[in-house]
């Protein structure tokens, strides 16, 4: 057999440290196509161990590539997770691993069926900035327990980081088990292009599309975690107070910087002014100071913050209103911190209606029924979660089925992905495929059917000629 030749383009080194890496690992996986499972549960434990080491280093590197991060996020959303994550896998990476029996039907008998999971390859793996950790380490964790070999490309706006997690992973794994590239341009345009068995793509809706299509020129399997405006509705029944902290919560958290952010509050008619003044009082119990709370983070960026500002200017150039909470009156100069911001009024037509906003901004809108409120989410692209909050089951089991959204929490937000045993993606605009759970196990393996004969060769009774007896009975029998 004759091994497949990657051309190797004209470019940077790390381009051809990229490629070279790439052949590296392919033809380590063709001589180890199918590791065992004790081999699996020893990558998967080197993976925790490195990972517990290095978690201040991270959560300091994180912190320093914002501006300013919160250190408990980071071990709490993205260190403690993954572990949690890594640990869930390892539990049960046996069963999975185990050939399932199928049904054989009367035509193909006497056989047995199954089907075997089998490792694809090599997977690549492109990480956002906002949780570099925990959205690199996810996929790897998945890519490892199903026995494949993995290539990362962390993201270019937090190279901090980058550097640390490669570091990290260096030793833990030979580079043609795991590979973490960093840096912008052209090694991350050169990245999408590889011919992985299957990648995973975690970011905006519109570099999706471009990952997608240099993934499609390979026919590369790709998971897309994107984003979207997730809304929140808030049930007429339920307790504005009890709302207000629990909305707070997912849009505070890493300064709403967030795929699964609450995006926009859908309230009932006439609830504004009360869930103003409950979500301002919890913020300020949360942040009583914000400039110089370690606990409040800073926009990642520049770009980013004047992207947020920008939609503000918007809106209120439009006739929205604009509530900064600012509970110590501090001055935000010369900082990307901003205040946590309420904007009320708002209208479809608005920037901040018609873009992901991703940072602390939540726009509020009334509705007059429940079916008005779902009626404007379903005429918009599906999102990647949905949040409503009614303890009437009935109710938000008719909000679950009467929406499409690639998660939901019920009286909660954000919650859901740490879920370890939940699958996680997106639908239609917000994503595809699913990773977490069994199904990352099952996306990242190729499901192999297998049929087994035995001595009997019963298909000889079924050979032309085509007037046995055994065909009228054929007929007779799948007739009925």
């Amino acid at each position: 057999m004759v091994a497949n030749v990657v051309e190797m383009p004209t470019g940077s080194v790390q381009v051809a440290d990229l490629h070279r890496v790439f052949q590296a690992q392919k033809l380590a996986f063709r001589q180890r196509p199918m590791p065992t499972a004790s081999e699996r549960l020893a990558n998967l434990d080197s993976l925790r161990r490195v990972l517990a080491k290095y978690q201040e280093a991270l959560a300091q590197a994180v912190c320093e590539d914002f501006g300013h991060r919160s250190l408990d996020e980071t071990k709490i959303a993205e260190i403690l997770t993954s572990l949690e994550g890594i640990k869930y896998y390892s539990k049960n990476l046996r069963k999975w691993m185990r050939p399932e029996k199928r049904h054989v039907g009367l035509l193909q008998s006497p056989a047995t069926a199954k089907v075997f999971y089998q490792p694809l390859g090599v997977v690549g793996v492109i990480v956002p900035w906002n949780y570099p950790i925990f959205l690199a380490t996810g996929p790897l964790t998945c890519a490892l327990a199903a026995g494949n070999r993995v290539m990362i490309k962390m993201s270019g706006f937090t190279p901090r980081v980058g550097e640390v997690y490669k570091k990290m992973l260096a030793e833990a794994f030979s580079e043609d088990q795991v590979a973490v590239f960093t840096g912008r341009g052209e090694i991350s345009e050169e990245f999408s292009k590889m011919a992985f068995d299957q990648m995973t793509f975690t970011g905006s809706t519109n570099v999706g599309r471009t990952v997608m299509a240099e993934a499609a020129k390979n026919l590369t399997p790709v998971i897309l975690e994107l984003g979207g405006k997730s809304p929140a509705i808030v049930h007429d029944s339920y307790g504005i107070a009890d709302a207000a902290e629990r909305i707070a919560f997912g849009k505070c958290w890493n300064a709403g910087q967030t795929c699964v952010a609450p995006d926009y509050l859908l309230l009932p008619k006439g609830k504004t002014q009360a869930f103003v003044d409950a979500f301002t009082a919890q913020v300020g119990k949360m942040y009583p100071t914000m400039v110089n709370n370690p606990d409040f983070t800073s926009v990642i960026n520049d770009k980013q913050y004047k992207r947020i500002q920008g939609y503000l200017d918007d809106a209120r150039t439009q006739g929205a209103k604009i509530v900064e909470i600012n509970p110590a009156r501090e001055k935000f100069e010369n900082t990307r911190k901003m205040p946590v911001t309420l904007v009320t009024g708002v209208r479809p037509e608005m920037q901040i209606m018609q873009n992901e906003i991703f940072g602390p901004v939540l726009a509020v809108m009334e509705y007059n029924t429940l079916d008005d409120a779902l009626r404007y989410i379903n005429d918009r692209p599906r999102p990647l979660a949905l949040y409503y909050f009614d303890w009437d089951a009935s109710r938000a089991d008719y909000v679950a089925a009467h929406t499409h959204s690639g998660g939901m929490c019920i009286n909660e937000t954000l919650s859901h992905v740490g879920v370890e045993d939940l699958p996680f993606g997106g639908v239609g605009a917000s994503g595809m495929g699913r990773y977490h759970g069994r199904e990352g196990f099952l996306t990242m393996s190729n499901a192999k059917a297998v049929l087994e004969k035995p001595r009997l060769y019963s298909i000889r009774y079924v050979l032309p000629p085509f007037n046995k007896g055994v065909h009228t009975f054929l007929k007779k029998y799948l007739l009925k």
